[in-house]
């Protein structure tokens, strides 16, 4: 199986990779860094069609979506959210993610059973509503909402989409106060992604299985 990881440099994404190499899949790891085997800032358009042409005619079986920012935490309601935090965070976790998917589309055509997960979070869901981290919430809540219409309009295709919360990590981003090692949402995400199929597709869950609220 191939298997294809964007931010797969570090964190959950470092922790996929692993685990997939570790089955004896073939791992393509993108990072914005240079780090991994493809240099990808998802950002990018001129970026994204160099992975598509180092891709060209080879199948993806599983499309990992996980590269993201959280650029937001910690601000404040009157002062802070800048503009551009917006900008950045709207590019990189839903532009990123629509067009990983628009590039890598023929490659994932090609595999007998193409999938796509998108890392979303809990917190971009509609009932879950504590305040604060607005640009975050809202970026991850367009990006479930993304991965939602894309289910429907790839059914027909035979590729599934899962949308997924991969728990309250250990990371950079989560922070050491968190619940889980980047090692446990992994391995509880890896499982999901085996599951993921044209009966499940469209569906948001958690990495150790349950159903999220939209």
């Amino acid at each position: 199986m191939h298997v294809v990881i964007t931010g797969a440099n570090r964190g959950i994404g470092a922790c996929l990779a692993e685990g997939y190499g570790a089955r004896g899949d073939r791992v393509t790891g993108t990072a914005r860094d240079g780090s991994c085997q493809i240099s990808l800032d998802v950002t990018d358009p001129a970026a994204q069609a160099a992975m598509a042409r180092a891709l060209h005619s080879q199948p993806v079986d599983l499309l990992i979506c996980n590269a993201g920012v959280y650029l937001d935490k910690g601000q404040s309601l009157e002062d802070g959210y800048a503009p551009d935090l917006w900008d950045q965070s709207f590019a990189a976790n839903v532009k990123g993610v629509f067009l990983t998917i628009q590039s890598l589309l023929p490659n994932l055509r090609q595999a007998e059973a193409g999938k796509i997960a998108i890392i979303s979070s809990q917190m971009g869901s509609d009932t879950r509503a504590p305040g604060g981290s607005f640009i975050y919430r809202a970026s991850k809540a367009a990006a479930l909402n993304l991965g939602r219409n894309l289910a429907s309009d790839l059914k027909r295709e035979e590729i599934a989409v899962g949308i997924y919360h991969p728990g309250w990590v250990r990371t950079d981003m989560g922070t050491d106060a968190a619940e889980i090692s980047t090692q446990e949402a992994a391995t509880g995400l890896l499982a999901r992604f085996d599951e993921l199929s044209l009966e499940t597709t469209g569906r948001f869950l958690t990495w150790d299985g349950r159903d999220h609220a939209y």
